[in-house]
């Protein structure tokens, strides 16, 4: 019986590696990855069935080899491609940029292969990847027109909580506040992890897996910025998130251009960006993934 390769494309780009963290169950820290790494898994999905086949890519070694997303990121796949982005909790100095940043990179690649895809005459209205953002929202959501869904499918994840839990519960909240608020924003699902929990990571391999191959999205939702946060896309509001936190100046004389360049600004003020230090940048891409951990469990010799 022949391998099945479905074109289930996953991207992740963060400030720490993830090949510890989602998947594989090994109990120690993650290694970084230098330059851009390749794997692939495969693994059967069910008695007698074709199996599934994952290819991965991992991008580390900075923001300068940003550019390598073109090589996973593909008018081929482009139609089903979704988007992870790891954020480091425990550096708050840099989440900002680095979140900037690797969404940019992340877009402006996603909008080269729509543009290629409607070029050639290939892409159907529902596959046309700034449409399929639009899903993220119930159509009754009261925040659907003041959004600006990303493009495609959107999971933001938080690491190192065992480390952020430890910070001043305001600087705690306003982190949390301003991670609703750009989840939301963009359409996506938030999630607080860390490898030194089990627990955590089973929520978050479950929203991986959810977001790749549709499996049932979990029901727990929490926003309480003294627990990780667990906010699966279209679950939170701008009304429950509020305005974003005072600062000594005042919102008003900020002279934001729109509401996500407000929080920018005031979370900048509370949290300069640390200039001169290096953002690192991992990526991860895969096709189709039935069962996140079996990387490691069915590796092929």
């Amino acid at each position: 019986m022949m391998n099945q390769s479905i074109n289930k494309l996953m991207c992740t780009c963060q400030t720490v590696p993830v090949s510890g963290q989602l998947f594989d169950f090994r109990d120690e820290p993650p290694k970084p990855t230098l330059a851009l790494e390749y794997t692939f898994g495969r693994r059967a999905r069910g008695h007698n069935t074709p199996k599934d086949i994952a290819h991965f890519w991992e991008l580390g070694g900075g923001a300068s080899l940003s550019d390598l997303i073109q090589i996973p990121v593909t008018v081929d796949n482009i139609r089903t491609l979704s988007v992870v982005l790891v954020l480091d909790l425990s550096k708050p100095g840099v989440l900002w940029p680095t979140m900037e940043r690797l969404l940019q990179a992340a877009r402006a690649q996603v909008d080269r292969a729509s543009a290629e895809l409607l070029k050639v005459g290939e892409a159907r209205a529902g596959q046309i990847p700034s449409r399929r953002g639009l899903r993220t929202l119930a159509k009754d959501h009261p925040d659907r027109e003041l959004i600006n869904p990303f493009p495609v499918p959107l999971l933001i994840i938080g690491s190192k909580f065992d480390i952020f839990q430890d910070f001043d519960s305001e600087k705690r909240k306003v982190i949390c506040k301003t991670l609703r608020f750009v989840s939301h924003y963009y359409g996506a699902s938030l999630i607080f992890t860390s490898w030194k929990s089990e627990s955590l990571m089973s929520k978050t391999r479950s929203s991986v897996n959810h977001l790749a191959f549709r499996t049932e999205r979990g029901k727990t939702v929490s926003t309480d910025h003294n627990k990780p946060l667990i906010i699966p896309a279209g679950m939170d509001s701008l009304s429950q998130i509020g305005s974003p936190p005072m600062t000594d100046v005042g919102l008003g004389s900020l002279h934001a251009k729109n509401p996500l360049d407000l929080w920018k600004k005031v979370y900048e003020k509370l949290f300069p960006a640390e200039e001169g230090r290096r953002v690192e940048c991992v990526l991860r891409t895969g096709w189709h993934f039935p069962t996140l951990g079996a990387l490691c469990q069915n590796r092929p010799e």
